[in-house]
């Protein structure tokens, strides 16, 4: 999947470490597996059967091939961008959801967020060997086929159409959010309290520690290296997802362009953020509101996310400075002062 989150550190007193005397103690269990484009690491703190991660690992399987439109020959998603323009096309009830919701918070993002991106997308290449510049008239002609209001779904039949040629769907902003979703919902038909659920980044936090005390995920410092955080969120049963400058990008000409691109403009977003950190019950809806509320800038992200109930976020600026929704810092505690947190 294209749009990859930005690395979160999981923090290392969740492991045996933190623990006290009178704890039972811990023997946390971790697998991964490269799916999504990314690396997907399960971590059981009980409950940890093979078959619970095999169950998992083959959940996520089937979402990378019923979604992605990256490396791969056929998918669901493939074929509704094959028939772009031509014909509806059946398929599963799972793609069917996602696109749904897709389309739901592209509509609510008026447009920022977009999941029929998939052109612009595909013209640059960010991420992989061939990531370069557009010529200009590209993307003018990329921006004409962007529009998920062209989008026509059939709940009653599970099609879903493509009105215009050349349209391209792309999940990949909310795809790892679903699988960590599906993922979650996996564990708690298994009876499991206590887990930490990582597909690059997109983290989430299940249940509690096994001592009842909140997971501590720590939020990339945007101007370091990967593992070094600016501070921590204490969550229980939340999902902690970042969108940065810093994941994805690459230099042409002496200009660093990043990977979030403004599906309005054809270009990356141009603003003074370097990264949104957002902390929700869902990881699907974690995923697409990191996106959006960096496109939407500071002013208009906050409002839009403390219009939503349950969803908090913390934006990073270019100048170290931190703007927070009114209950983000219920979870947060800065820990690097070379920050500024603006009230």
């Amino acid at each position: 999947m294209k749009h990859m989150k930005s690395f979160l550190f999981v923090f290392l007193l969740l492991l045996v470490g933190c623990q006290t005397k009178e704890e039972t103690p811990v023997e946390p269990i971790s697998q991964n597996k490269f799916l999504l484009g990314t690396i997907v690491n399960i971590t059981l703190y009980d409950n940890p059967k093979q078959e619970i991660f095999d169950e998992i690992f083959n959940a996520i399987e089937e979402i990378e091939t019923m979604m992605t439109i990256n490396n791969a020959t056929t998918s669901e998603i493939i074929e509704i961008n094959r028939q772009a323009g031509l014909e509806a096309v059946k398929v599963s009830q799972n793609t069917f959801d996602v696109i749904k919701a897709g389309l739901t918070y592209s509509e609510l993002a008026k447009g920022k967020f977009d999941i029929t991106v998939g052109p612009l997308v595909k013209l640059w290449e960010i991420g992989f060997d061939d990531a370069h510049v557009p010529e200009a008239s590209e993307i003018e002609n990329s921006l004409t086929l962007i529009n998920y209001k062209n989008v026509e779904l059939n709940e009653k039949d599970l099609t879903i159409k493509l009105t215009q040629p050349h349209m391209m769907i792309d999940l990949g902003g909310i795809a790892k959010g679903y699988a960590a979703d599906v993922t979650a919902s996996i564990l708690k038909q298994h009876g499991n309290k206590h887990a930490i659920i990582n597909l690059g980044g997109n983290v989430y936090a299940y249940g509690e520690k096994p001592n009842q005390a909140a997971w501590k995920i720590g939020v990339q410092n945007p101007f370091s290296t990967r593992g070094e955080y600016l501070g921590i969120a204490s969550v229980k049963d939340k999902t902690v997802v970042t969108s940065g400058t810093y994941e994805r990008y690459f230099e042409q000409d002496g200009v660093i362009y990043h990977h979030i691109l403004d599906p309005q403009t054809g270009y990356p977003v141009q603003n003074n953020v370097m990264s949104v950190t957002i902390i929700a019950d869902s990881s699907m809806t974690a995923d697409a509101l990191s996106t959006t509320a960096f496109a939407l800038g500071i002013e208009q992200g906050l409002n839009l996310i403390e219009s939503i109930s349950g969803v908090e976020a913390l934006y990073v600026t270019d100048e170290k400075q931190l703007y927070a929704t009114s209950g983000f810092l219920d979870y947060f505690q800065l820990t690097d002062d070379t920050f500024t947190l603006v009230q």
